[in-house]
Protein backbone atom coordinates (compact mmCIF):
# COMPACT_ATOMS: atom_id res chain seq x y z
CA UNK A 1 0.00 0.00 0.00
CA UNK A 2 2.73 2.33 0.70
CA UNK A 3 4.31 1.39 -2.53
CA UNK A 4 1.57 2.18 -4.22
CA UNK A 5 0.68 5.42 -2.57
CA UNK A 6 4.01 6.80 -3.05
CA UNK A 7 4.03 5.78 -6.75
CA UNK A 8 0.72 7.50 -6.64
CA UNK A 9 2.29 10.71 -5.02
CA UNK A 10 5.58 10.76 -7.36
CA UNK A 11 3.07 10.55 -10.48
CA UNK A 12 1.21 13.88 -9.36
CA UNK A 13 4.02 15.47 -8.55
CA UNK A 14 5.51 15.07 -12.10
CA UNK A 15 2.13 15.58 -13.74
CA UNK A 16 1.06 19.07 -11.85
CA UNK A 17 3.20 21.43 -14.48
CA UNK A 18 1.01 19.48 -17.22
CA UNK A 19 -1.92 20.21 -15.35
CA UNK A 20 -1.87 23.68 -14.77
CA UNK A 21 -0.32 24.59 -18.30
CA UNK A 22 -3.43 22.42 -20.15
CA UNK A 23 -5.99 24.17 -17.26
CA UNK A 24 -4.82 27.43 -18.31
CA UNK A 25 -5.27 26.86 -21.95
CA UNK A 26 -9.05 26.57 -21.28
CA UNK A 27 -9.07 29.89 -19.39
CA UNK A 28 -7.16 31.28 -21.89
CA UNK A 29 -10.19 29.80 -24.65
CA UNK A 30 -12.80 30.96 -22.60
CA UNK A 31 -10.80 34.66 -22.41
CA UNK A 32 -10.48 34.93 -26.44
CA UNK A 33 -14.51 33.74 -26.98
CA UNK A 34 -16.12 36.86 -24.71
CA UNK A 35 -13.45 39.37 -25.19
CA UNK A 36 -14.23 38.85 -29.01
CA UNK A 37 -18.15 39.69 -28.53
CA UNK A 38 -17.10 42.59 -26.23
CA UNK A 39 -15.34 43.93 -28.83
CA UNK A 40 -17.62 43.20 -31.25
CA UNK A 41 -20.06 45.10 -29.66
CA UNK A 42 -17.88 48.51 -29.37
CA UNK A 43 -15.79 48.33 -26.41
CA UNK A 44 -12.26 49.73 -26.70
CA UNK A 45 -9.63 47.58 -26.66
CA UNK A 46 -7.32 50.20 -24.21
CA UNK A 47 -10.28 50.52 -21.42
CA UNK A 48 -10.82 47.04 -21.19
CA UNK A 49 -6.63 46.61 -20.70
CA UNK A 50 -7.19 49.08 -17.94
CA UNK A 51 -10.18 46.78 -16.22
CA UNK A 52 -8.58 43.49 -16.59
CA UNK A 53 -5.52 44.51 -14.94
CA UNK A 54 -7.64 46.60 -12.15
CA UNK A 55 -9.47 43.25 -11.83
CA UNK A 56 -6.13 41.35 -11.47
CA UNK A 57 -4.51 43.32 -8.88
CA UNK A 58 -7.56 43.72 -6.86
CA UNK A 59 -7.64 39.75 -6.94
CA UNK A 60 -4.19 38.71 -6.75
CA UNK A 61 -2.73 41.88 -3.95
CA UNK A 62 -4.48 40.97 -0.53
CA UNK A 63 -2.90 37.16 -1.15
CA UNK A 64 0.31 38.86 -1.99
CA UNK A 65 0.16 40.99 1.14
CA UNK A 66 -0.65 38.47 2.89
CA UNK A 67 0.86 35.04 2.12
CA UNK A 68 4.27 36.43 1.30
CA UNK A 69 4.76 38.92 4.17
CA UNK A 70 7.32 37.51 5.42
CA UNK A 71 9.47 35.79 2.67
CA UNK A 72 9.49 39.20 0.08
CA UNK A 73 12.55 40.14 -1.32
CA UNK A 74 13.47 44.03 -1.22
CA UNK A 75 12.67 45.86 -3.77
CA UNK A 76 16.07 47.38 -5.50
CA UNK A 77 16.11 49.77 -8.60
CA UNK A 78 17.32 46.96 -10.81
CA UNK A 79 14.23 44.80 -9.71
CA UNK A 80 11.63 47.71 -10.07
CA UNK A 81 13.09 49.04 -13.45
CA UNK A 82 12.56 44.95 -14.20
CA UNK A 83 8.50 44.80 -13.10
CA UNK A 84 8.28 48.11 -15.16
CA UNK A 85 9.06 47.04 -17.81
CA UNK A 86 7.67 43.61 -17.15
CA UNK A 87 4.13 45.84 -16.89
CA UNK A 88 4.39 47.56 -20.31
CA UNK A 89 5.66 44.14 -21.85
CA UNK A 90 3.08 42.57 -20.63
CA UNK A 91 -0.24 44.73 -19.58
CA UNK A 92 0.22 47.43 -21.92
CA UNK A 93 2.09 46.70 -25.32
CA UNK A 94 1.62 42.51 -25.96
CA UNK A 95 -2.63 42.98 -24.70
CA UNK A 96 -3.44 46.08 -26.45
CA UNK A 97 -2.06 44.76 -29.67
CA UNK A 98 -3.45 41.55 -29.33
CA UNK A 99 -6.66 42.54 -28.51
CA UNK A 100 -6.66 44.82 -31.84
CA UNK A 101 -5.09 41.99 -34.13
CA UNK A 102 -8.36 39.96 -32.49
CA UNK A 103 -10.61 42.43 -33.69
CA UNK A 104 -9.33 42.81 -37.02
CA UNK A 105 -9.46 38.68 -37.52
CA UNK A 106 -10.68 36.07 -35.56
CA UNK A 107 -10.04 33.95 -32.08
CA UNK A 108 -8.99 30.99 -33.74
CA UNK A 109 -6.73 32.86 -35.91
CA UNK A 110 -5.15 34.72 -33.45
CA UNK A 111 -4.38 31.88 -30.78
CA UNK A 112 -3.31 30.10 -34.12
CA UNK A 113 -0.38 33.04 -34.49
CA UNK A 114 -0.09 32.75 -30.96
CA UNK A 115 1.67 30.16 -30.99
CA UNK A 116 4.72 31.31 -32.47
CA UNK A 117 5.20 32.29 -29.01
CA UNK A 118 7.39 29.24 -27.92
CA UNK A 119 9.68 29.57 -31.29
CA UNK A 120 10.17 32.89 -30.47
CA UNK A 121 10.66 32.53 -26.58
CA UNK A 122 13.84 29.58 -27.76
CA UNK A 123 15.11 32.17 -30.10
CA UNK A 124 14.94 34.92 -27.65
CA UNK A 125 16.00 32.75 -24.79
CA UNK A 126 19.09 31.23 -26.98
CA UNK A 127 20.46 35.09 -27.59
CA UNK A 128 19.82 35.86 -23.55
CA UNK A 129 21.75 32.52 -22.97
CA UNK A 130 19.28 30.74 -21.16
CA UNK A 131 19.42 28.12 -23.87
CA UNK A 132 22.48 26.34 -24.81
CA UNK A 133 22.75 24.81 -28.73
CA UNK A 134 24.75 22.20 -29.94
CA UNK A 135 23.82 21.40 -33.55
CA UNK A 136 25.23 18.00 -32.89
CA UNK A 137 22.47 16.92 -30.92
CA UNK A 138 19.53 15.71 -31.91
CA UNK A 139 17.27 17.73 -29.30
CA UNK A 140 19.18 20.98 -30.78
CA UNK A 141 18.39 20.37 -34.44
CA UNK A 142 14.75 19.60 -33.44
CA UNK A 143 14.32 22.74 -31.46
CA UNK A 144 15.77 24.71 -34.27
CA UNK A 145 13.73 23.06 -37.24
CA UNK A 146 10.23 23.23 -35.21
CA UNK A 147 11.29 27.23 -35.12
CA UNK A 148 11.35 27.57 -38.37
CA UNK A 149 8.79 25.51 -39.09
CA UNK A 150 6.82 27.26 -36.82
CA UNK A 151 7.36 30.89 -38.61
CA UNK A 152 7.07 29.24 -42.01
CA UNK A 153 3.54 28.34 -40.70
CA UNK A 154 2.98 32.03 -39.44
CA UNK A 155 3.74 33.43 -42.70
CA UNK A 156 1.64 31.01 -44.48
CA UNK A 157 -1.54 31.64 -42.54
CA UNK A 158 -0.94 36.01 -43.03
CA UNK A 159 -0.20 35.65 -46.87
CA UNK A 160 -2.78 32.68 -47.40
CA UNK A 161 -6.19 33.00 -46.84
CA UNK A 162 -7.98 30.20 -49.41
CA UNK A 163 -11.57 29.18 -49.51
CA UNK A 164 -13.74 28.62 -46.49
CA UNK A 165 -14.65 25.26 -45.09
CA UNK A 166 -17.40 24.29 -44.53
CA UNK A 167 -18.21 22.24 -40.94
CA UNK A 168 -21.36 20.31 -40.35
CA UNK A 169 -23.21 22.66 -38.68
CA UNK A 170 -21.71 25.67 -40.94
CA UNK A 171 -24.96 25.90 -43.06
CA UNK A 172 -27.68 26.78 -39.98
CA UNK A 173 -24.85 29.43 -38.18
CA UNK A 174 -23.23 31.23 -41.32
CA UNK A 175 -26.13 31.41 -43.55
CA UNK A 176 -27.89 34.36 -41.46
CA UNK A 177 -24.47 36.01 -40.80
CA UNK A 178 -24.11 38.93 -43.48
CA UNK A 179 -20.53 38.44 -45.63
CA UNK A 180 -18.58 41.89 -45.25
CA UNK A 181 -16.58 43.43 -47.88
CA UNK A 182 -13.85 41.19 -49.14
CA UNK A 183 -11.25 44.14 -50.04
CA UNK A 184 -11.71 45.72 -46.87
CA UNK A 185 -12.21 42.08 -44.87
CA UNK A 186 -8.43 40.95 -46.60
CA UNK A 187 -6.59 44.65 -45.64
CA UNK A 188 -7.85 43.86 -41.88
CA UNK A 189 -6.75 40.48 -41.94
CA UNK A 190 -3.38 41.32 -42.95
CA UNK A 191 -2.93 44.43 -40.17
CA UNK A 192 -4.25 41.78 -37.68
CA UNK A 193 -1.61 39.33 -38.56
CA UNK A 194 1.05 42.36 -38.17
CA UNK A 195 -0.18 42.88 -34.82
CA UNK A 196 -0.29 39.98 -33.47
CA UNK A 197 3.02 38.78 -34.24
CA UNK A 198 4.54 42.24 -32.56
CA UNK A 199 2.10 41.24 -30.09
CA UNK A 200 3.64 37.57 -29.92
CA UNK A 201 7.09 39.02 -29.58
CA UNK A 202 6.39 41.42 -26.77
CA UNK A 203 4.84 38.10 -24.85
CA UNK A 204 7.74 35.98 -25.73
CA UNK A 205 10.34 38.82 -24.00
CA UNK A 206 7.83 39.00 -21.01
CA UNK A 207 8.49 35.54 -20.31
CA UNK A 208 12.37 35.85 -20.73
CA UNK A 209 12.33 38.97 -18.14
CA UNK A 210 10.25 36.90 -15.96
CA UNK A 211 12.56 34.22 -15.76
CA UNK A 212 15.49 36.68 -15.28
CA UNK A 213 13.23 38.42 -12.20
CA UNK A 214 12.36 35.22 -10.62
CA UNK A 215 16.16 34.49 -9.93
CA UNK A 216 16.46 37.48 -7.62
CA UNK A 217 12.76 38.56 -6.56
CA UNK A 218 11.06 34.81 -5.74
CA UNK A 219 7.99 36.06 -4.46
CA UNK A 220 5.38 35.00 -7.26
CA UNK A 221 2.65 36.24 -6.05
CA UNK A 222 3.95 39.73 -5.35
CA UNK A 223 5.54 40.29 -8.52
CA UNK A 224 2.40 39.30 -10.01
CA UNK A 225 0.49 41.81 -7.74
CA UNK A 226 3.03 44.43 -9.18
CA UNK A 227 3.53 43.82 -12.65
CA UNK A 228 -0.31 44.03 -12.77
CA UNK A 229 -0.82 47.22 -10.95
CA UNK A 230 1.82 49.18 -12.64
CA UNK A 231 0.26 47.48 -15.56
CA UNK A 232 -3.04 49.43 -15.03
CA UNK A 233 -0.95 52.88 -14.20
CA UNK A 234 0.89 52.17 -17.89
CA UNK A 235 -2.62 51.30 -19.70
CA UNK A 236 -4.34 53.90 -18.20
CA UNK A 237 -2.09 56.68 -19.25
CA UNK A 238 -1.84 54.65 -22.64
CA UNK A 239 -5.93 55.47 -22.99
CA UNK A 240 -5.96 58.92 -21.71
CA UNK A 241 -3.85 59.52 -25.01
CA UNK A 242 -5.48 57.06 -27.35
CA UNK A 243 -9.76 57.19 -26.09
CA UNK A 244 -10.47 60.99 -26.23
CA UNK A 245 -14.22 59.88 -25.27
CA UNK A 246 -15.08 60.17 -21.93
CA UNK A 247 -18.17 57.68 -22.47
CA UNK A 248 -15.70 54.85 -23.67
CA UNK A 249 -14.77 54.35 -19.80
CA UNK A 250 -18.64 53.40 -19.18
CA UNK A 251 -19.42 49.78 -17.69
CA UNK A 252 -22.25 48.23 -16.94
CA UNK A 253 -23.63 45.03 -15.40
CA UNK A 254 -22.74 43.28 -19.08
CA UNK A 255 -20.57 41.70 -21.10
CA UNK A 256 -17.68 43.65 -21.02
CA UNK A 257 -17.75 43.61 -17.44
CA UNK A 258 -17.68 40.19 -17.76
CA UNK A 259 -14.62 40.06 -19.84
CA UNK A 260 -12.89 42.58 -17.94
CA UNK A 261 -13.31 40.63 -14.70
CA UNK A 262 -12.95 37.20 -16.59
CA UNK A 263 -9.65 38.28 -18.69
CA UNK A 264 -8.23 40.17 -15.10
CA UNK A 265 -8.37 37.33 -12.85
CA UNK A 266 -8.19 34.35 -14.85
CA UNK A 267 -5.82 35.53 -17.65
CA UNK A 268 -4.11 37.73 -16.05
CA UNK A 269 -3.98 37.02 -12.26
CA UNK A 270 -4.08 33.47 -11.40
CA UNK A 271 -1.95 32.81 -15.23
CA UNK A 272 0.91 35.39 -14.49
CA UNK A 273 1.44 33.37 -11.16
CA UNK A 274 0.77 29.80 -12.75
CA UNK A 275 3.24 30.51 -15.20
CA UNK A 276 5.50 32.03 -12.72
CA UNK A 277 5.36 28.46 -10.41
CA UNK A 278 5.66 26.64 -13.25
CA UNK A 279 8.88 28.74 -15.29
CA UNK A 280 10.66 28.09 -11.84
CA UNK A 281 10.46 24.02 -12.63
CA UNK A 282 10.37 23.63 -16.16
CA UNK A 283 11.93 27.10 -18.21
CA UNK A 284 9.77 29.41 -19.95
CA UNK A 285 10.33 27.28 -23.11
CA UNK A 286 7.64 25.03 -21.40
CA UNK A 287 5.02 27.26 -20.23
CA UNK A 288 4.74 28.48 -23.91
CA UNK A 289 4.29 24.67 -25.50
CA UNK A 290 0.50 24.22 -24.84
CA UNK A 291 -1.42 26.92 -26.80
CA UNK A 292 -2.32 24.66 -29.55
CA UNK A 293 -5.12 22.86 -27.36
CA UNK A 294 -6.46 26.26 -26.86
CA UNK A 295 -6.60 27.00 -31.02
CA UNK A 296 -8.63 23.95 -30.87
CA UNK A 297 -11.17 24.70 -28.16
CA UNK A 298 -11.22 28.50 -29.53
CA UNK A 299 -12.28 26.63 -33.05
CA UNK A 300 -14.91 24.62 -31.82
CA UNK A 301 -16.43 27.28 -29.81
CA UNK A 302 -15.71 29.96 -32.23
CA UNK A 303 -17.68 28.01 -34.99
CA UNK A 304 -20.64 27.75 -32.75
CA UNK A 305 -20.74 30.92 -30.87
CA UNK A 306 -19.93 33.40 -33.20
CA UNK A 307 -20.75 31.69 -36.27
CA UNK A 308 -16.59 31.90 -36.94
CA UNK A 309 -15.66 31.18 -40.63
CA UNK A 310 -12.31 28.53 -40.96
CA UNK A 311 -10.05 29.39 -43.79
CA UNK A 312 -7.77 26.06 -45.73
CA UNK A 313 -4.99 29.03 -45.39
CA UNK A 314 -5.41 29.43 -41.61
CA UNK A 315 -5.34 25.77 -41.39
CA UNK A 316 -2.40 24.61 -43.45
CA UNK A 317 -0.48 27.35 -41.61
CA UNK A 318 -2.15 26.03 -37.87
CA UNK A 319 -1.00 22.34 -38.86
CA UNK A 320 2.84 23.52 -39.22
CA UNK A 321 2.61 25.93 -36.49
CA UNK A 322 1.12 22.83 -33.74
CA UNK A 323 3.92 20.63 -35.72
CA UNK A 324 6.97 23.30 -35.39
CA UNK A 325 5.90 23.56 -31.73
CA UNK A 326 6.06 20.11 -30.67
CA UNK A 327 9.08 19.95 -32.21
CA UNK A 328 10.16 22.07 -30.06
CA UNK A 329 8.29 20.65 -27.35
CA UNK A 330 10.23 17.24 -27.65
CA UNK A 331 13.57 19.19 -27.40
CA UNK A 332 12.53 20.53 -24.75
CA UNK A 333 11.58 17.54 -22.94
CA UNK A 334 14.86 15.74 -23.94
CA UNK A 335 16.84 18.42 -22.34
CA UNK A 336 14.99 17.82 -18.89
CA UNK A 337 15.61 14.24 -18.83
CA UNK A 338 19.41 14.90 -19.90
CA UNK A 339 19.53 17.16 -16.69
CA UNK A 340 17.65 15.14 -14.64
CA UNK A 341 20.02 12.36 -15.17
CA UNK A 342 22.87 14.56 -14.07
CA UNK A 343 21.65 15.70 -11.27
CA UNK A 344 20.97 12.04 -9.98
CA UNK A 345 24.64 11.03 -10.95
CA UNK A 346 26.28 13.72 -9.26
CA UNK A 347 25.31 12.85 -5.89
CA UNK A 348 26.33 9.45 -6.34
CA UNK A 349 29.64 10.34 -7.92
CA UNK A 350 29.89 12.85 -4.18
CA UNK A 351 29.03 9.65 -2.44
CA UNK A 352 32.13 7.63 -4.01
CA UNK A 353 34.27 10.32 -3.00
CA UNK A 354 33.45 10.67 0.57
CA UNK A 355 33.10 7.02 1.26
CA UNK A 356 36.59 5.92 0.83
CA UNK A 357 38.20 8.82 3.53
CA UNK A 358 35.53 7.23 5.87
CA UNK A 359 36.56 3.70 4.92
CA UNK A 360 39.95 4.42 5.64
CA UNK A 361 39.28 5.65 8.55
CA UNK A 362 37.44 3.01 9.83
CA UNK A 363 40.33 0.55 8.85
CA UNK A 364 42.86 2.90 10.53
CA UNK A 365 40.72 2.70 13.86
CA UNK A 366 40.47 -1.42 13.56
CA UNK A 367 44.39 -1.64 13.31
CA UNK A 368 44.75 0.62 16.32
CA UNK A 369 42.28 -1.36 18.53
CA UNK A 370 44.05 -4.87 17.45
CA UNK A 371 47.54 -3.24 18.29
CA UNK A 372 46.29 -1.85 21.80
CA UNK A 373 44.83 -4.78 22.62
CA UNK A 374 48.08 -7.12 21.79
CA UNK A 375 50.43 -4.62 23.84
CA UNK A 376 47.18 -4.31 26.58
CA UNK A 377 46.76 -0.75 26.45
CA UNK A 378 43.70 0.66 27.69
CA UNK A 379 42.54 3.47 25.15
CA UNK A 380 39.29 5.65 25.79
CA UNK A 381 36.07 4.70 23.16
CA UNK A 382 36.55 8.27 22.12
CA UNK A 383 39.86 7.49 20.13
CA UNK A 384 38.16 4.50 18.21
CA UNK A 385 34.77 6.24 16.57
CA UNK A 386 35.77 8.48 13.13
CA UNK A 387 36.41 11.33 12.72
CA UNK A 388 33.11 13.64 11.56
CA UNK A 389 35.09 16.62 10.56
CA UNK A 390 36.77 14.53 7.68
CA UNK A 391 33.26 13.81 6.13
Amino acid sequence: MEGKSCCCSNFYEKAKPYIAMISLQFGYAGMNIITKVSLNRGMSHYVLVVYRHAFATAVIAPFALILERKVRPKITFTIFMQLFVLALLGPVIDQNLYYAGLKFTSPTFSCAMSNMLPAMTFVMAVICRMEKVDMKKVRCQAKVVGTLVTVGGAMLMTVYKGHVINMVWSHYIHSNVPAPNQEDADKDWVRGSILLIIATFAWASFFILQAITLRKYTAQLSLTAIVCYLGTLQSIAVTFVMEHKPNSWAIGWDMNLLAAAYAGIISSGIAYYVQGVVMQQRGPVFVTAFSPLMMVIVAIMGSFILAEKIYVGGVLGAVLIVIGLYSVLWGKYKEFKEKEAEEFLEPIKGCTQIETPIIHDIEANHAGIQTNQSNRIYVPAAANTVDTTKI
